[in-house]
């Protein structure tokens, strides 16, 4: 030691420093022996784990400067599958010689100063090969510093560039030095990756700050010899650990354990010689990814002859899946892919050229081929379609399912673009939408992989963009905008700039679904460039000039972003100044549904969001659903790391009932990351108005010359634009639109003349002679659903992959035979089926297998050590039906024929298991349970034990309290063991019997997490036999309806029946009383006890029973007990309905004392007191015609006949039988019969066994037209179990009601507990909803439901329960009912049902408008005084479109001061004005006497008629619901589709409260006065016979205003009511109108400059007069 001491003193004296950094000498080799072991596994012994093992000696030579020899000697490759640690691995003999070549071979590498260099290899060397010598390679990776013992840097190796940390320290007594290095897997600069799948997964940062999915570290460990030159590795070893679990690493993972062991042996002179053979450059010390890509983890294939291979596999698919899907049918389809992909091109195009004129080997080729997943695929497909081998259908739904599983590489791009550029994609709008939007897709998933992406892949689309908005072309434009909205790559963003407002300027000329597509467009793009996305949504909100909508849309765009809190409270503070209500709801309601997120990569927007809305106005909340809404709900488990999100936004612009648009998405977060799995999206946008209004408006040149001439006479008025019958869909898979579509109505009537037309009729002719004739089908669907994989190479060399992957088969088979009797002639009529015997027969089979398996382990095409946990689900419901259809005769018979040789009908099983297979032996593969029995019962016990012991320590607690724990504790206290229960129900009526299987096994006993609740084995099976007993040849159903009813009816249900029954019994009873001399006693005793508690229960009940004996026949002696009881409810329910309901009002007056104040008080259920229209005119008997009780004239019809086969035949028998071997009788019968004397009908369910008599019993009776009952009775001879319902009409108060009543007397157990159940969540639900409840004590064993009609648009509705009552009152309806004026209203549509409805739908949303006085309250309930100008018209509604399907016109008399109304509609002219307190109308100047009323258009779409003490006109196809007039106040209704395309002195009917006052020309006024004037019709002349002598002008601001410092002279921008020249006002007022002003010394007296102030912008408010009343003098022209 102090020999060293001093050497490395003087050394460091003389100014040298040792180098420890491993040396090699020139010339020597040193033999090293080293072991690399890989296993996965869960992390506890005793359960199965997968691995290898590799074992040589190592041989290292420096042959020159930094140029050294690696080779391997006597390599052992050793394979693993058994339980860890008992079982021992097993040497993989022959894999270890047929890779003995190429793990002799020696490969060169550079070093220096412990830096691996360079690799170099011959070519022979496979990459899996050279990966295990890099984990050779990678031990002597070693970089050190001589100044520091401790540091850190960013290394290479072979797992890449990772953050790695170097301890150094001496081991002075040994004489060596110790170095320590470890690495963060986690932590690297450029780590070596691949994801194959992942492209459309978004990574979330936020998920894994509270965990993690993955995690990795190695540390190595070197013992060093120090030289004077450098060091010698004596020895090395390194331990890898790579945890996963999907749920949270915290939570239990299964891990990776990577060990090697390098020791140092000998030094040798004997070199090391290369082979014979060009060494080429194969890269560094870096991991190779090889063939593993090619290599599907679930299995493992030997190719020797990849064509060959396809051949059998295909055969084996065709042969196996025809008639029901093989179990294994997944997998091999799987294989399938995977020799595909193996095999060259021209192999395929053989294969192809051999199956494809054979349909079967052809579909499964084409399902195959786009899983290949590279560019051969659509290579491909390319080829076959333009020589026109492959048909529309297949080429897409190749192109769509190719577009999604190839991966994204510049030859698939070039290939796709090619496609979209060709001649016959082009032709055909499906492919050519196909295509374009799966370009928009490939560029998406190469941006995903390639971080560096060319923004020459989306040039080609700008381009096309570029032409299509020179020439116009909108649709053209929108589908572009779409690809370019799926590539959402960041130079996109200037071409999509150019084509939203206020960023281009062709802009201004694009239809509002342009724009709304660009921005929605900026979606994928944000998720790059969130920053950038945020300025342009942001500046489009904060625009109140755009459209509402897409403002909207913007604001979606911008919470997408994850938007930062300034520019939350930015959205927040415009809110408040906002003036679209529409905007404002949407907004806020999106911040609301924030504030609830829970999902971490949102949670800085939810606490943003939580302070917006306290700084925003809580009466937001009460917009109603017609304004825009977003909805937000998540629900996020961060310890298990997954969650699922879901949005919807209901976007409006009118406040209508369908709104313009509705976008929903869902959204899942798994493993870290997250997905946008769905959006759908639809557009409504003017549906409700093609739907409801008049198809086409009467071109009629009077008409729409008054009504130009009108608007024209209107100051500066702009139409507003007509909303064009649009509807249009979208669909979004994992962020990427795959589909839409647009329908107009040029689409709507190629639909409507297509299924009117004689194409359909042939079609459905062709169709009903192929079923005639008889067909079998057999389909089959192939799917490979998911293939998601992560390959990360491990320190052995090794990859290491995290696979899912999930296939799936469908297939049906169906057969059909149809023969008609008597046979059809060659040219039948449909028609003619009715008439004849029909016979059909046919089978089917549907099946489905699907297998999923989740990977982990080593995966390359030489060896797999794997961990697999494989879900296999396989299902197959087979139907033999045979149906015969007479028409004639009234008879239809189903036959439900066995299906021989299924059982299993469907199964469910999930195992887990180790693997571990190589290429060379295949057979000798060893699976391995994961959790074998012997170990589950043990852990168990151990498990067990220690929970007992731990329970023992902290407390001692006997059986007898355990028992009395709380269910809750109990639950949790799960003693761990396996699950396996069989569970069978036998139907021995139809002779089948069901079983169902249920296992499982699972690790959840050693901890209680998810990953290991799933890991062991899972199955649920379900089997389907015949049960024991007679053999059943098959089930028939048969129905009869008619006078042969009677003729199937099998078993008599009727009194002489029962009466046996009766008399059978009376012999056993006394049997029983002789053989029991006590039983009389103790039998008189118990009926004397029960009569005396049933007769202190009421009076009345005495009195009905004794009723009901004197009525009752021979059978009462046993019956009457029964039917008393039954009566006393009856009787004393109804005869003391008056006193309950008081006594309920009582209780429930007290209740509401105490509970919160909206429970209902005693007033207002004594208001809601039920009056009945029931008189009792029905007439069986005079007991029953003097009768009170209702109930009563039920039970006389009942016990007058109570089995109506004695004396009517059935209307209807329905048969259920098993037809048996024996022909004995074995089912059920329904037999239906009506009374129609007594308005009875009965029917009857009974079993046709001989000794069974349990029946079911249902009778109703219509007691009269406001009135029905109905008794339903069940079990033996329908004695046991009761109820009966009554159905009523009445009134509550004047107004129409109708009540149901449940009563009953004794019910099943069971049914109890569930109505109980249903009870409370009743209750629940009512508190949720607002509803009000009190507890009420009501009439036992009865339920009551009553609705009351509260208006034409809303109901009071109560329901009483025995000791509740909930009610809710006026409860809005969507329809106004048919009563009152509505009925009246609806008198002309005669029995037109669809015209009825559509009426009741639109008046009871259409928006009101009325005027008393001078008081209007406009359609949006906005209130303000109207000074009227005399004898000049106003506007007071009209249809601001361009169709102007009608004008409303408003003036008031100047004699009589009276409103007068004149509306143009259609082709009429309608003037309705007070004369003589009476209203009279004109219809073209013609008056209709009020005698002649009502008027009817000759096309039936517009109607006058007397209203109340006025007229009214209704028109609702032409918008106009209804136009009233008395003589004190006047009434406009539109219906609603018309919101938002009015206007006039009644707004708009938008909802838009604050944007109320908007002038003709579209501009906002700012008092009602200034607004009101604006919608005058001014007078052209003082002579004019309509005596208005006003007009609308600018006027001058009498005093001059210093405005900026300089004296100017303003001018109204709002027009002012001013009397005509040569006239003068004789009734003025003040109007605040805006001023524009200009330099004193500017010019505008000019007619031209007055006409262009109205666009001026306003400077200041100031006072106006304004002329109401004018008069002219003679002299006036």
């Amino acid at each position: 030691m102090r020999v060293l001491l001093l050497a490395l003193a003087v050394a460091l004296a003389a100014g040298y420093q040792v180098s420890l950094a491993p040396e090699f000498a020139l010339g020597k080799t040193y033999v090293y022996k080293y072991e690399a072991v890989l296993m996965g596994g869960l992390p506890e012994e005793g359960l199965a784990r997968a691995g290898l093992k590799v074992r040589s000696k190592v041989l290292i030579h420096a042959a020159a400067a930094d140029i050294f020899m690696l080779k391997l000697v006597d390599p052992e490759i050793f394979e693993y599958s058994g339980i860890w640690p008992k079982d021992a691995f097993i040497p993989a003999t022959k894999l270890t010689s047929a890779l003995a070549a190429q793990l002799l071979t020696p490969i060169k590498f550079e070093y220096a100063n412990g830096v691996v260099g360079k690799v170099f290899a011959p070519a022979g060397i496979s990459a899996t090969v050279l990966n295990i010598l890099r984990g050779v390679l990678n031990i002597l990776q070693l970089n050190i510093k001589k100044t520091q013992n401790v540091y850190e840097l960013q290394e290479p190796g072979a797992q890449g560039v990772c953050k790695t940390h170097y301890v150094i320290s001496e081991d002075a007594k040994a004489q060596r030095i110790l170095l320590s290095k470890t690495k963060d897997l986690n932590n690297c600069q450029e780590r070596i990756i691949k994801d194959i799948g992942l492209a459309y997964t978004e990574k979330c940062v936020e998920c894994e700050a509270r965990g993690k999915t993955l995690k990795g570290a190695a540390a190595f460990n070197y013992v060093l010899k120090p030289a004077a030159t450098g060091a010698l590795i004596l020895e090395a070893t390194t331990t890898e650990l790579i945890q996963f679990s999907p749920f949270n690493i915290l939570n239990g993972a299964a891990q990776m354990e990577a060990k090697q062991v390098l020791s140092f042996v000998e030094i040798e002179k004997i070199p090391v010689e290369p082979i014979k053979a060009e060494y080429l450059h194969r890269g560094s010390l870096q991991y190779e990814f090889g063939s593993e890509l090619l290599q599907t983890p679930i299995q493992l294939l030997r190719i020797s002859n990849a064509e060959a291979q396809i051949v059998e596999t295909l055969n084996h698919l065709v042969t196996y899946n025809v008639a029901k899907v093989h179990e294994d049918a997944p997998l091999k389809f799987i294989e399938l892919i995977q020799l595909l992909r193996v095999a060259r091109f021209e192999s395929i195009e053989a294969l192809w050229t051999r199956f494809k004129a054979r349909p079967d080997h052809r579909h499964w080729m084409l399902n195959a081929v786009p899983a290949i997943g590279t560019h051969t695929a659509l290579r491909f497909i390319k080829e076959k379609f333009l020589i026109g081998e492959l048909t529309i259908a297949e080429v897409a739904q190749a192109l769509l399912a190719s577009v999604h599983m190839v991966t994204a590489d510049l030859e698939a791009i070039k290939l796709i673009e090619g496609l979209a550029m060709n001649r016959l994609i082009q032709e055909n709008p499906v492919l050519r939408e196909i295509v374009l939007l799966g370009y928009g897709t490939m560029v998406a998933k190469y941006c995903a992989q390639n971080p560096i992406c060319p923004a020459e892949l989306v040039r080609p689309i700008h381009e096309l963009a570029v032409e299509a908005l020179a020439k116009g072309k909108v649709e053209e434009l929108i589908v572009l905008l779409k690809v370019l909205g799926n590539a959402g790559h960041p130079a996109s963003l200037k071409p999509i700039l150019k084509l939203l407002p206020g960023f281009g300027s062709a802009a201004t000329n694009l239809p509002l679904r342009v724009h709304i597509d660009a921005v929605l467009a900026l979606r994928n793009i944000a998720k790059k460039e969130p920053k950038m996305i945020q300025d342009i949504a942001i500046q489009l909100f904060m625009s109140k000039a755009l459209h509402p909508e897409l403002r909207m849309v913007s604001a979606i765009v911008l919470f997408e972003t994850k938007l930062p809190m300034g520019l939350v409270t930015t959205l927040a503070d415009a809110l408040l100044k906002e003036k679209n209500l529409q905007v404002v709801s949407f907004v806020y309601s999106y911040m609301k549904a924030m504030t609830k997120n829970t999902a971490p990569d949102f949670a800085s927007v939810a606490a943003a969001c939580n302070v917006a809305v306290k700084i925003l106005s809580p009466k937001f909340d009460r917009l109603s659903y017609r304004f825009s809404k977003a909805l937000y709900v998540d629900a996020y488990h961060n310890p298990w790391m997954m969650g699922a999100a879901a949005s919807a936004f209901y976007v409006n612009d009118a406040a209508t009932l369908l709104p313009r648009a509705i976008v929903a998405k869902a959204r899942t977060y798994l493993a870290g990351a997250y997905a946008d799995v769905l959006e759908v999206g639809v557009r409504a946008e003017g549906v409700q108005e093609a739907l409801l209004k008049i198809k086409e408006a009467p071109e009629n040149a009077d008409r729409i010359t008054k009504m130009k001439q009108v608007i024209k006479a209107l100051s500066e008025w702009r139409a507003h634009p007509s909303s064009q019958p649009l509807g249009s869909l979208y669909v979004k898979f994992f962020g990427q639109e795959i589909a839409f579509a647009n329908i107009d109505k040029a689409i709507v009537d190629q639909i409507i003349e297509l299924a009117t037309g004689p194409a359909l009729h042939s079609y459905g002719r062709k169709a009903l002679d192929t079923l005639l004739s008889g067909i079998a089908l057999h389909y089959a669907k192939p799917m490979l659903v998911a293939e998601v994989r992560r390959i990360i190479p491990t320190a052995v060399g090794l990859p290491m992959e995290l696979s899912f992957y999930t296939a799936a088969v469908a297939a049906a088979s169906v057969e059909f035979q149809a023969t008609v009797t008597p046979p059809l002639p060659a040219n039948f009529h449909p028609a003619q089926l009715l008439k004849s015997d029909v016979n059909m027969r046919a089978a089917i089979a549907p099946s489905v297998s699907m297998h999923t398996y989740a990977v982990m382990g080593v995966n390359t095409a030489l060896i797999q050590a794997t961990l697999v946990s494989r879900a296999r689900v396989h299902t197959i419901v087979p139907a033999k039906i045979e149906a015969r259809i007479d028409m004639i005769k009234g008879n239809f018979k189903l036959q439900l024929l066995p299906v021989q040789g299924i059982d299993k009908i469907a199964s469910a099983i999930v195992e887990t298991y180790a693997v571990a297979r190589n290429v060379e032996d295949l057979t000798a593969a060893k699976i391995t349970p994961m959790i074998p029995a012997q170990a589950t019962l043990q852990m168990s016990r151990e498990a067990s034990s220690r929970m007992s012991s731990s329970m023992a320590d902290d407390v001692s607690v006997s059986s007898e309290l355990i028992s009395q724990l709380p269910r809750k504790i109990v639950n949790k206290l799960k003693f761990p063991k396996g699950f396996d229960k069989k569970m069978c129900a036998a139907f021995e009526t139809f002779g089948i019997k069901a079983c169902t299987e249920i296992e499982s096994r699972n690790a959840a006993f050693i901890k209680d997490c998810p990953l290991y609740a799933i890991i062991g084995k899972h199955a649920v099976l379900v089997e389907v036999a015949p049960a024991a007993g007679p053999v059943i040849e098959k089930i028939e159903i048969e129905i009869q309806l008619g006078d042969k009813a009677a003729e199937k009816i099998i078993k008599v249900i009727n009194l002489s029946e029962e009466e046996e029954i009766l008399e059978d019994k009376n012999i056993l009873m006394k049997l029983r009383k002789i053989l029991v001399p006590g039983l009389k006693n103790s039998s008189a005793s118990s009926s004397s006890s029960s009569s005396r508690s049933s007769s202190s229960s009421s009076v009345s009940s005495q009195s009905s029973s004794s009723s009901s004996s004197r009525r009752a026949s021979k059978m009462v002696n046993i019956d009457a007990p029964k039917k008393s009881k039954r009566l006393t409810s009856r009787s004393s329910s109804s005869s003391s309905e008056r006193s309950s309901s008081s006594s309920s009002s009582s209780s429930s007056s007290r209740s509401s004392a105490q509970s919160s104040s909206k429970s209902m008080s005693k007033q207002k259920l004594h208001d809601m007191k039920f009056t009945k229209n029931h008189i009792h005119q029905h007439a069986v008997s005079t007991a029953r015609a003097n009768s009170k009780s209702s109930a009563y004239s039920l039970e006389a019809i009942y016990n007058k006949a109570k089995y109506l086969a004695n004396t009517v035949a059935p209307a209807v028998t329905v048969l259920i039988r098993a037809v048996r071997a024996d022909h004995k009788v074995q089912g059920y019968q329904i037999a239906a019969y009506f009374d129609k004397a007594t308005a009875r009908l009965q029917v009857i369910f009974a079993n046709l066994a001989e000794n069974d008599h349990f029946r079911i019993c249902a009778d109703g009776v219509m007691l009269s037209s406001h009135k029905l009952m109905a008794k339903i009775a069940w079990g033996t001879e329908c004695k046991q179990y009761e109820t009966e319902i009554t159905a009523e009409t009445g009134l509550v108060g004047k107004q129409p009601a109708f009540r149901l009543k449940l009563t009953w007397e004794k019910l099943p157990k069971n049914m109890q507990r569930y109505a109980k159940d249903l009870s409370e969540y009743i209750a629940r639900i009512a508190r949720e909803a607002g509803v009000s409840l009190a507890k009420v004590k009501n009439v036992r064993n009865q339920l009551r439901l009553t609705v009351a009609v509260a208006s034409e648009t809303s109901l009071n509705v109560i329901l009483k329960t025995p000791k509740k009552t909930i009610y809710k009152l006026g409860v809005g309806i969507p329809v106004s009912l048919p009563m009152g004026e509505t009925a009246v209203e609806l008198e002309p549509y005669q029995d037109n049902w669809t015209d009825k409805i559509i009426y009741m739908l639109t008046k009871a949303h259409s928006a009101e408008c009325t005027m008393t006085k001078d008081t209007v309250i406009t359609f949006n309930n906005r209130k303000y005084k109207n000074e009227m100008p005399h004898s000049c018209y106003q506007v007071l509604a009209q249809d601001c479109t361009p169709e102007l399907k009608f004008i409303v016109l408003l003036k008031r008399d100047q004699n009589q001061e009276q409103n007068q109304i004149n509306v143009k509609i259609a082709n009429i002219d309608v003037d309705m004005y007070p004369k003589d307190d009476a209203i009279v109308v004109k219809v073209n100047g013609v008056e209709i006497p009020i005698n002649n009323l009502p008027y009817q258009h000759p096309e039936g779409t517009i109607q006058i008629r007397q209203k109340e003490e006025g007229i009214a006109l209704h028109a609702p196809n032409h918008g106009l619901q209804e136009v009233f007039l008395n003589v004190n106040s006047l009434k406009v209704k539109v219906v609603d589709w018309m919101r938002g395309q009015t206007c006039g002195l009644c707004g708009k009917a938008d909802g838009e409260i604050r944007q109320e006052y908007r002038t003709p020309n579209e501009r906002m006024s700012k008092n009602a006065a200034s607004y009101a004037h604006s919608w005058v019709l001014p007078g052209k002349s003082c002579r004019d016979a309509s005596e208005c002598y006003m007009k609308l002008a600018s006027v001058k601001l009498e005093k001059q205003m210093i405005l900026h410092g300089e004296e100017s002279k303003c001018y109204s921008v709002e027009p002012v009511l001013r009397c005509l020249p040569g006239c003068m006002p004789v009734r003025t007022t003040t109007v605040t109108v805006g001023f524009h002003c200009l330099p004193a010394d500017s010019n505008m007296n000019t007619p031209e400059s007055l006409r262009s102030i109205y666009q001026k912008s306003t400077d200041i408010q100031e006072e106006a007069e304004a002329h109401l009343a004018c008069r002219c003098n003679a002299q006036c022209v």
